[in-house]
This record gives structure tokens, C-alpha cells and sequence, in this order.
């Protein structure tokens, strides 16, 4: 193993050792307010983060810029040509500044916050960017490693990237593939049997490379389940029915952890222990948001809170 991947893991372990954990979690959640929560927050890779956030959405949404950061941080303890195993597990920074792009039903975007600072984690933002309307848009993803959403609709432009992450993932991380089948079927089940919507040609196609061909074409909710790999399967298996996917996304990042947890554990001095590291922050960052919620809520806890803890 080289020495680049070495310093990596023991930047990756030692990141993972400042996370606030179960129980420091709960403490922020039990907070009386938002500006107890944030106190607590002190001694977490988030305090400073937080620190000048107004309102809970601020914080919220500092605490994930807090994360984005702590990624760049171990991308660059990585070797050469190490980020780029990082760059499809930070996807989801980059579709978050993509939906402030796009604009609302009256034609306009809405003021956006400062995007995320992707820095050597970006895919294609550069260009992104740029885009002036939303078939500009679709033709910038078209060129580039995220390729054709299927159309330029906010809807086609958001879910084309969120599937092509999880293709993404899957083909480049091989640690976490089950992530991205576990991502992709939520991703499916929300749309063909909650939202009732069928898939554009581009978004199938991906889901059929991770799911199989039966899920994706069942005519059940019950029936898709059933086709799904065994593990993704127990993922949704918390979800009897279509509006109860909440529970299986909880379900799904509870899965992240245990794996995470596990490669780090298990894994030696590489790419693994990487991975995993990057699977327990985003965890431990989701957590915290839902503890900030909890705590603006005067301490007490929501059944979704409930299912994260």
C-alpha cells in the first residue's frame, strides 16, 4: 500500500474520531433551541460552520457545507487520482447547486445561497454553471460524465442526476455499490409508485443496470420489492407501502453506517477505509441536521428523528 493511501486512512480515522456520534447527537436534538443546539455543536467539525447561521435552514445547510469541507480535506490527503474515487460520493453537492439553477413555475430562479465550493470534488459544475435556461442545462450534463437526463423539465433535470449518481457510484466505488442500489430503488419506488411518473429512457436504462430489468418494469409496489437484489430488498422491506418510504430511507442510511463502520474496521490502509470514512460522516452530517430540527422544535424529538436515532 503506499504511503499517500496510508496518510489518507489515518486523515479518514481521524476525521470519523471528531464526528458528535449517537449520543452526541442526541444531546443537540434534546437542546431547548437553536442556539442551545448550536453551542452544542462547539466541539464538532461543524462549530464553525454554524456559528454565524441565522435560522435553521442557515444551519442545516451549514452543517452539509461543513461536511463538503471535510471531504475536500481528506481528498487531498488522498494519492494521485485517489479523488476520483471521491468524486461520485460527493454527487449530491453538485445536484444541490443544480436545483437552484433551474427555474420556478413562474419562469424565474429564486435567489440562490452561495453554492457548494466542490473544489477538486466537482464533476461537471464548471460548466454547469453557465447554463442560461434549462435545455442549455440539459446539454451541458449531455457532454459531460453525467449524461442525458432525458429531458429538460426540472423534474427530468433532477431525477437524471440523482439516478446518474448512483450509476456513478456503483461503476467507479465498488465499496459502495450497495448504497447506490439501495439509493437507486428509493429513487424508483418514489416515482413509478408514490408519484405514479414513469422513468425517462435514460433514467430506466440506469436503473435496470442496477436493479435488474424485473424491478423497474413491475407493475406492484409489492412486485417490485420482491424483484429487487436481496440486500437493497431489506432495505425497502421497511416500507410496506409506498408512503412509508420515508422509513426505508432512514432504514437506507442506517445501512451507510454499518458499512462505513465496518470498512473502517476491517479495511486496510486504502481505498476502503476512504470510503468508508466518507459513508459515517455523511451519516453523522444527516443526523446532525435532524438534531438541529429536533432542537428548533424546543426538544422534542419528531417521529423521524425517532427512526434517525
Amino acid at each position: 500500500m503506499s504511503a499517500g493511501w496510508v496518510a489518507g486512512a489515518v486523515r479518514a480515522r481521524a476525521l470519523v474520531g471528531r464526528c458528535p456520534g449517537t449520543d452526541g447527537v442526541r444531546e443537540i436534538a434534546a437542546s431547548g433551541t437553536l442556539g442551545d443546539a448550536r453551542r452544542a455543536l462547539a466541539a464538532t467539525p461543524y462549530a464553525r460552520a454554524v456559528r454565524t447561521a441565522d435560522g435553521l435552514p442557515e444551519a442545516q445547510r451549514a452543517v452539509t457545507a461543513g461536511l463538503l469541507w471535510q471531504l475536500r480535506v481528506l481528498a487531498g490527503w488522498l494519492p494521485g487520482g485517489g479523488a476520483r474515487l471521491m468524486i461520485p460520493l460527493a454527487a449530491g453537492f453538485e445536484i444541490a447547486n443544480v436545483t437552484h439553477l433551474i427555474p420556478g413555475p413562474d419562469g424565474r430562479r429564486a435567489a440562490p445561497p452561495e453554492p457548494y465550493r466542490l473544489g477538486a470534488l466537482q464533476t461537471a459544475w464548471r460548466r454547469l454553471e453557465h447554463a442560461g435556461t434549462p435545455a442549455e442545462l440539459r446539454a451541458a450534463l449531455t457532454a459531460s460524465p453525467w449524461g442525458d437526463p432525458g429531458g429538460d423539465t426540472p423534474w427530468a433535470l433532477l431525477i437524471g442526476m440523482r439516478m446518474a449518481a448512483a450509476r456513478r457510484t456503483a461503476a467507479v466505488v465498488p465499496a459502495a455499490r450497495r448504497w447506490a442500489q439501495g439509493r437507486a430503488a428509493l429513487l424508483a419506488a418514489r416515482e413509478l409508485f408514490l408519484y405514479r411518473r414513469s422513468l425517462p429512457e435514460p433514467v430506466l436504462r440506469d436503473a435496470v443496470r442496477l436493479l435488474g430489468r424485473r424491478a423497474p418494469a413491475a407493475a406492484s409496489y409489492q412486485e417490485f420489492c420482491e424483484c429487487l437484489p436481496v440486500a437493497v430488498g431489506r432495505i425497502l422491506a421497511e416500507a410496506e407501502e409506498p408512503d412509508g418510504l420515508w422509513r426505508a430511507e432512514a432504514h437506507w442510511w442506517y445501512t451507510v453506517r454499518a458499512d462505513g463502520a465496518a470498512l473502517l474496521r476491517d479495511g486496510r490502509s486504502g481505498p476502503d477505509v476512504v470510503v468508508g470514512a466518507v459513508g459515517v460522516l455523511s451519516v453523522d452530517a444527516w443526523r446532525v441536521r435532524a438534531a438541529l430540527e429536533s432542537a428548533a422544535r424546543g426538544g422534542r424529538p419528531g417521529e423521524v428523528f425517532d427512526a434517525l436515532a
